[in-house]
């Protein structure tokens, strides 16, 4: 196999279309297990990517795996309505047991771009309104519907159009907070403001179906909203009969040291898409929602073939038992707690090091020019490279790639911790010596 592929990556400009094949590092590998992929190279690579926020529970888990083999065992698909079957219906009810109170019903589909699709779609049909709100700078996928209400990047919808029936306002910021002013406040006043302007100006908030929001920015930077922020979205969209939407496709499945960040910010959405560790890597999500508004939304006005597969419902429900059984979301809320500090010591020593921003194990690194303080991309690959080549995987994000994500897998030790930073920081180091040869850095 380990030729095959040597001989096959020498034909991938062929074989698979650019936008899909060129991402970074672009590194091949034979196996994945635990917290780490083994390269074609014979390497050992630590993986602080956990496929995008996928592999919640280590990369091949044993129990997910032996899920996998007996699910094939008995069923290899659905389509779940022509036929019926145990492993989701029992995923549904678990995943009762996790998410907010009241949310209860589910559409099961393949990605997190279809469960954004399934979201809009539903709150469309039930409030009969045609406006959707996002926030600048989230990315909810690049399906037409979805890319709609994506803006992390302008490329997503360049030459594309999509549909005009969107507006947005900007995400959560705290600069401009007056000196000894609370920041949450801040931040939730200046919403209210963004949003009475959108409606003042733009649209009445009775011609506006949804407001959409990743709670914890994602690919547009990783950016953590102050609560009241969230808390001021939801007495909004109360006041004007507007249902809100969470993209929890990233946050889910305990990446921010609870269930949901809904649980982490205490703020109850009326819909929420979810995907990404909802089964370990097999593709699944799901549109949840109460039974009141689900029931609204008749036979046939939404559909799936491969949704809610009984394999990959299967390995969810394997997914939801490790979770539990090893306690990884606690262990999410207890490494990430001690990533951010051993990250914030590191800054005190790189000039290059902007803000640590973090929430349980969803954890960006700025990078910035260190004569300036701008945002620097090209010191993100070049750091990024560095760290491949020490044997460690990181991944990045934010409108110009200038932040580096650490999302490890949630089974992640503290000292594997330890040592994919000393990867890391020996990196920047490296990175900081070539393009500050006259500054002195402190010993590391």
């Amino acid at each position: 196999m380990p030729n095959q592929l040597n001989e096959l990556m020498n034909e991938l400009s062929d074989l698979l279309a650019p936008t899909m094949a060129k991402d970074h590092p672009n590194l091949p590998v034979v196996k994945e297990e635990g917290c780490y992929y083994y390269g074609l190279d014979g390497k050992t690579y630590l993986d602080f990517t956990s496929g995008i926020a996928t592999a919640n529970t280590g990369h091949r888990h044993p129990k997910v795996v032996d899920a996998i083999k007996k699910g094939a065992d008995e069923l290899m698909h659905g389509p779940s309505g022509v036929i019926m079957y145990e492993s989701i219906l029992k995923l549904a009810k678990e995943l009762t047991t996790i998410l907010p109170k009241g949310l209860d019903c589910f559409f099961f589909a393949n990605s997190g771009t279809e469960a954004i699709e399934g979201a809009i779609k539903l709150a469309k049909h039930v409030t009969r309104r045609p406006y959707v709100v996002s926030f600048t700078g989230c990315f909810h996928g690049r399906s037409l519907g979805a890319l709609s209400v994506t803006t992390s990047k302008a490329k997503y919808r360049k030459f594309l159009q999509p549909n005009g029936l969107t507006y947005q306002v900007p995400y959560a910021s705290v600069e401009g907070c007056p000196e000894g002013a609370d920041p949450g406040e801040y931040a939730a006043s200046k919403l209210e403001k963004d949003l009475n302007s959108l409606f003042k100006h733009q649209v009445t908030p009775e011609e506006v179906a949804c407001m959409i929001v990743e709670p914890v920015l994602g690919e547009g930077g990783y950016i953590v909203p102050p609560a009241q922020w969230l808390k001021k979205m939801r007495e909004m969209c109360n006041e004007h009969g507007i249902l809100l939407i969470f993209d929890e496709v990233q946050t889910g499945f305990g990446r921010t040291g609870e269930w949901f960040a809904a649980q982490a910010f205490g703020v109850t959405p009326d819909i929420m898409a979810i995907a990404k560790g909802i089964a370990s890597g097999l593709p699944l999500s799901a549109t949840v929602a109460s039974k009141e508004l689900m029931k609204q939304w008749p036979l046939g006005s939404h559909g799936t073939t491969f949704g809610g597969n009984p394999i990959a419902c299967a390995a969810g429900l394997a997914t939801l038992e490790v979770l539990k059984e090893e306690k990884l979301v606690e262990n999410a809320k207890a490494m990430g707690t001690y990533a951010a500090s051993r990250l914030l010591e590191m800054k005190e020593r790189h000039a290059t090091i902007g803000s640590i921003r973090s929430i349980g194990l969803m954890i960006g690194i700025e990078v910035v020019d260190p004569a300036t303080g701008e945002p620097n991309g090209e010191g993100v690959i070049n750091i990024l490279n560095k760290s491949l080549e020490k044997g460690v995987l990181f991944y990045l994000c934010g409108n110009e790639g200038e932040v580096i994500r650490m999302i490890p897998p949630l089974t992640v030790s503290k000292e594997q911790i330890d040592e994919g930073l000393a990867l890391l920081e020996a990196s920047i180091t490296e990175y900081e010596a070539e393009i500050l040869p006259t500054v002195k850095l402190q010993n590391v």
